[in-house]
């Protein structure tokens, strides 16, 4: 039976560091010390136990994960990954589909059932929103498929032309099935 993706994905505008969810995934930098865009915002609202955790874990290479409880958020737990700066390769789609693979086996490694993902590298790093959305669900729906386990993952967009791109390639792989 093939998989109903929209059963346990969706895609929601709005402050992903206000998310009950078991993870929300940080679009973080290499040193995964805090910077701007989400990855400020989680850094801001975790509180500084956040910052003084990552500290420990020596930073992060690109399309890695690692995690780290979640503080004052509503999430118990914060999955850091580093996505690509964009440039136009192969190489970027390679280690951006590696960011969502890690972090969802990271939540599954945990005994996570809920995760929530920003949109990775489409800030800063300039990753087009319309290549990128692709890649997240089809990597998460690839994930899914051969894990249980995960029972709710959400994509948290700040703006509407974001939102619009994940809810049209979302009807579109419904509407294939």
């Amino acid at each position: 039976m093939p998989l109903n993706l929209l059963d346990r994905v969706r895609v929601q505008q709005g402050d992903i560091t206000r998310l009950a969810v078991d993870a929300i995934v940080n679009a973080a930098n290499t040193s995964l010390l805090g910077g701007g865009g989400v990855d400020g915002a989680i850094h801001r609202a975790a509180g500084p136990e956040l910052l003084a955790e990552c500290r420990t874990l020596g930073g992060c290479p690109t399309g890695e994960a690692r995690i780290t409880r979640g503080y004052r958020l509503p999430a118990r737990f914060v999955i850091h990954t580093v996505g690509p700066v964009y440039s136009g390769r192969l190489e970027d789609a390679v280690k951006l589909a590696s960011c969502y693979r890690n972090s969802l086996q990271l939540a599954v490694d945990h005994g996570l059932r809920s995760i929530a993902f920003p949109a990775i590298s489409c800030g800063v790093y300039g990753y087009p929103i319309e290549e990128a959305v692709p890649i997240a669900v089809d990597t998460t729906a690839a994930f899914l498929a051969r894990h249980e386990r995960i029972t709710e993952v959400i994509f948290v967009v700040f703006s509407d032309d974001h939102l619009a791109a994940y809810q049209g390639y979302l009807r579109s792989r419904q509407n294939a099935v």
